[in-house]
């Protein structure tokens, strides 16, 4: 018989990983490596699993054209007309998601299953002449497709009487349980961290604020999860199962452990997680599809594209965390047919660059193997329960693929064995190119996925893991190899809603910086920056319309990506003028939660107005911040 050399090597390995001096029965001893660090209980390590799944945003936002709700909505403007539930788990599948979130409660404390607790519920609405559960239809629809189902119930409710006093915590718990028990098995439970402030509170129009973790004592809420839901992994606060990556733009940091400090949450260590830290409390990257996280028709045409959504998967499934991607419906009840072209070719893409294994086949060899039960060739059984490991002593080992046949690719996908701690901090990727070893990359942090891009494809046989920096022995549960697949097109379309106003014959007339066009663009990626207003020198721009129009109101778009040391405004005041000479004070007010969800603003008039000018005041940013950046300003008829 003739031995070729990965015949060779494969032989190598097995007499490394096999001694010939033990007998079968001893070799089936060795012991496997101590844990080292925190690890995930099991709930989080299959939650880590899941990877991809929907956010699922519905409520009386869709119906108001608001992304916070004020809580004094009548349950009479909820009324889809063509409610879907199975076309919206077909459309997350469709993107390749595992499961889906559904909103149940948001702010304004409308409920989409027929709770009895309150009036401010679904019972109450057109919606199957208040016969209907949302909740529960999405739920079936999730066991249908074998899809995940997940809640999400907000803690602030800016509609009950009581929110801020200790009545509103009962009612908070028993809406809790309901949800834990009415609609089976659930596989996350998510609380938001905005809470407080200003509401209807059953008629009391007014500010309420409160010490969030003493008010919910989030501990108990926690454990109340866990009671009736044992592997649900709760979201956000200290003590829950996973956290908040910091921010809603898609953007895990890099690298980002799963490991936190056991101290309340800080937005910088939850960007990026602390390496060793005590609490196994890993991210979850959130963004949107559209600029807002409900669906607003003017928003039709700022969809992401498919290519944008791989690069999403990138920063967040690609550095280990799970991504959570949320697909607002319409007030059909449906997901918007460009959407869902969208979602399909990201999700067909993703598939497809992922359905072969080019190192299936491959000879694997290491530096050092533990023994029997942890060879290298574990790497490419498919299973993430099995994994290569070395002796205890040996921390920097090296693990070789030698393909079938030179393979072209440009897509690397490392895992750990998560059950025992993230174990390498800092390893490097190499191809033998001509004879000479090259470093593709070099990163720190596996954890539970490190996914490497490159930027062309390479073509090589032979590839290597070289870890360079651990505290500990590896545990590798996978080393593969893809040729990625680019995403199909999708034509971007125009906006479903007629009273938006098209900017193209607006201008600048003033503003107190230069760059102000950048405002009348109509590109969320391009902003006017300037330096951080203040009550006595605000920033200031006026707007030509070109002709009087019919106002209902104006839009404010905040730069979509983050902009190092800048930040959207707190507030605005409005001007109006049919002359750019008299002006009327028309508006006065804040712009909700738009630091954190970079999302498009919508303030109406208190009536109809006729103006050719707006002009625009902002005298304060939304967080703390050197400058002050917004990317558009329109308008929209009455």
């Amino acid at each position: 018989m003739t031995l070729d050399r990965r015949s060779l090597i494969a032989a190598g390995v097995a007499l490394a990983a096999a001694p010939l001096a033990l007998p079968a029965r001893a070799a089936s001893r060795v012991a496997p490596p101590a844990p080292w660090g925190a690890v995930p209980s099991a709930r989080q390590w299959q939650w880590h699993q899941r990877e991809q799944y929907a956010f699922v945003h519905f409520a009386m936002n869709t119906f108001t054209d608001k992304e916070w709700g004020y809580g004094d909505e009548s349950p009479s403007m909820f009324n889809p007309t063509d409610f879907d539930a199975d076309q919206i788990v077909a459309a997350a599948q469709a993107g390749n998601l595992k499961g889906v979130i559904l909103v149940a409660k948001h702010h304004d404390g409308f409920c989409l299953w027929p709770t009895m607790l309150t009036e401010h519920c679904i019972r109450n609405s057109p919606y199957k002449d208040g016969k209907g559960d949302i909740v529960g239809e999405v739920a079936a629809a999730c066991r249908r497709a074998g899809m995940g189902f997940g809640i999400y119930l907000s803690p602030w409710d800016r509609n009950h009487a009581e929110y801020g006093r200790p009545a509103y915590i009962d009612y908070f718990r028993k809406h809790v349980v309901e949800l834990c028990t009415r609609y089976g098995e659930l596989f996350e439970f998510w609380f938001d961290g905005a809470n407080g402030g200003d509401g209807y509170y059953g008629g009391a129009r007014e500010t309420r604020q409160i010490d969030a973790p003493a008010y919910y004592n989030w501990p108990s809420i926690v454990a109340l999860v866990h009671s009736h839901q044992p592997m649900a992994c709760t979201f956000d606060p200290l003590g829950a199962d996973i956290r908040w990556v910091g921010n809603e733009d898609g953007i895990a940091g890099d690298p980002c452990w799963p490991t936190m400090p056991n101290h309340p949450y800080v937005q910088s260590e939850g960007n990026s997680g602390v390496r060793g830290a005590p609490l196994w409390w890993p991210a979850e990257t959130n963004t949107s599809i559209r600029p807002g996280w409900f669906f607003h028709a003017d928003e039709d045409a700022k969809v992401r594209s498919p290519a944008n959504l791989v690069r999403y998967f990138d920063t967040s499934v690609g550095r280990g965390t799970n991504m959570n991607l949320n697909i607002p419906p319409d007030r059909r009840g449906r997901i918007p047919d460009q959407d869902v072209r969208i979602l399909k070719s990201f999700g067909d893409a993703i598939r497809a660059s992922f359905a072969v294994n080019l190192a299936d086949g491959a000879a694997v060899s290491a530096s050092h193997v533990r023994g029997p039960g942890y060879e290298p060739a574990r790497v490419l059984d498919g299973d993430r329960e099995t994994y290569w490991s070395t002796p205890d002593d040996v921390v920097t080992p090296t693990l070789t693929l030698d393909l079938a046949s030179e393979q072209s690719f440009d897509l690397i996908r490392l895992r750990e064995y998560l059950p025992l701690g993230v174990r390498v901090t800092r390893f490097a990727v190499e191809a033998d190119v001509d004879g000479a070893w090259r470093v593709l990359a070099e990163h720190e942090c596996i954890s539970a996925q490190r996914i490497i891009r490159l930027d062309q494809p390479i073509k090589a046989r032979r590839l290597r893991l070289r870890v360079l920096e651990a505290p500990a022995c590896p545990a590798i549960t996978e080393f593969a190899v893809f040729r990625s697949v680019a995403p199909v097109a999708v034509p971007p379309v125009a906006s479903s809603d007629p009273k938006v106003l098209s900017t193209a014959g607006w201008r600048i007339v003033e503003a107190s910086a230069p760059g102000a066009e950048a405002l009348l663009d109509s590109e969320v990626s391009t902003a006017w920056i300037l330096p951080a207003p203040t009550p006595s020198q605000p920033a200031t721009v006026t707007l030509d319309l070109g002709a009087v129009q019919a106002l209902g109101g104006f839009s404010l778009t905040p730069a979509r990506h983050p902009i190092r040391g800048a930040a959207p405004p707190r507030g605005y005041r409005v001007e109006l003028s049919a002359d750019g000479v008299s002006w009327t004070p028309e508006t006065t007010g804040e712009l909700s939660n738009i630091a954190y969800a970079l999302s498009t603003q919508r303030v109406a008039f208190a009536g109809p107005r006729s103006a050719r000018y707006m002009r625009f005041h902002f005298d304060q940013t939304a967080v703390p911040a050197a400058r002050l950046a917004i990317a558009g300003i329109g308008g929209f008829k009455p």
